[in-house]
């Protein structure tokens, strides 16, 4: 028998649990000033979903989907990004999307079921929050497309779940945006769960990164729990995308700490000790222990960021609340072009009882 082809995938972890560095740092990671604005993007995220999660409880916000541990992918990933690139997210990139510039107001009115916190003021093509399972991908691939198309130098990201590779969309975007050498960098956050299924039980992979060989491009494991990894694999990735040399797959190994939406409750599937052991792995703590130890971070530069970061969202959570709902009518205006006479009819009627 001769071997017609062999593959290997590489797992890169910089930033180790008790705070310490592991080999070589890429530079940035040598920078304080740097290594804070990504540990402030990750406690602002955290803070915020904290909010959140109060305000569905409360019932003043709808279901919402927590990235409590999680944050140094969606953080990590979108600091590697360059403002022209285009964010393609699912539903847990809160963190992602606050770093590149959607605003906390905007997010909650989103989850609130008011459309107008999708109408971003500050990243005007990225994507809004994608709720189907992974069909985003498709158009991260159309998104890449059109930038090879028009040779600029730009290219898509598109971050879903562990669930979402077990998805025919996905895995046919990986396709042709290998085949057709597509910029896209696919982020797979992998937080062990999707929903209630195990990822031992969803495939039989050993790894998820090793589905990017099939479709012909390289695919890579990274803690996903270190924000230096995720950066530095992502920035790698971006710079090969927009030179011309297609597409990546990046597996974050990380856990959902939390349940997987407001409605649902993980301890029916998982047990306590499994959550324990992961609350030890977190990115945010890592991260803290790393600038105590090597630069000199203080407890008054961290009460000071825990309690800017609280008014933060204090503030954003008093303008969603007292922002008017939207006039009812407005469901209307943008399903199509031109409404179809039956929707116009309903429209209409809708209007009368007003």
């Amino acid at each position: 028998m001769t071997t017609v082809a062999t593959f290997e995938i590489g797992y890169r972890r910089i930033l180790d649990p008790d705070g310490t560095i592991d080999g070589a740092p890429p530079a940035f990671a040598r920078d304080r000033n740097t290594l804070v604005a990504l540990y402030r993007w990750m406690v602002l995220c955290r803070a915020f979903d904290a909010k959140a999660v109060a305000l569905q409880r409360t019932g003043r916000l709808g279901t919402f989907a927590s990235s409590l541990g999680q944050e140094a992918v969606g953080v990590g990933v979108a600091d590697a990004m360059a403002a022209d690139d285009v964010l393609l997210p699912s539903f847990r990139e809160h963190g992602a999307q606050l770093v590149r510039g959607v605003t906390m107001k905007e997010l909650l009115l989103y989850w609130g079921g008011d459309e107008r916190g999708s109408d971003f003021a500050g990243p005007r093509h990225d994507f809004p929050v994608c709720i189907p399972v992974g069909t985003q991908a498709p158009h991260a691939a159309g998104v890449g497309l059109s930038f090879r198309l028009r040779g600029e130098a730009r290219a898509a990201v598109c971050i879903f779940g562990d669930g979402a590779t077990s998805r025919g969309d996905v895995y046919e975007a990986m396709n042709v945006a290998g085949a057709w050498t597509l910029p896209v960098v696919f982020i797979a956050n992998n937080n062990q769960w999707a929903i209630s299924v195990p990822r031992r039980a969803q495939t039989a992979a050993e790894t998820l990164a090793q589905k990017a060989v099939a479709a012909g491009f390289d695919g890579c494991q990274v803690d996903g729990n270190d924000i230096i990894a995720v950066r530095e694999a992502t920035a790698a990735a971006l710079e090969r995308a927009r030179s011309g040399g297609g597409p990546t797959l990046i597996e974050a190994l990380t856990y959902r700490l939390g349940d997987h939406t407001t409605v649902d409750d993980a301890s029916r599937y998982r047990d306590d000790d499994e959550v324990g052991r992961h609350w030890k792995m977190e990115p945010i703590a890592r991260l803290r222990r790393h600038l105590v130890d090597a630069h000199g971070w203080t407890k008054a530069e961290e009460e000071a960021l825990i309690a800017d970061c609280a008014a933060q969202v204090e503030a954003a959570a008093e303008a969603y609340l007292a922002t008017s709902p939207p006039a009812p009518a407005s469901m209307f205006d943008h399903l199509y072009e031109e409404l179809p006479a039956e929707v116009a009819r309903q429209r209409a009627a809708l209007l009368r009882e007003d």
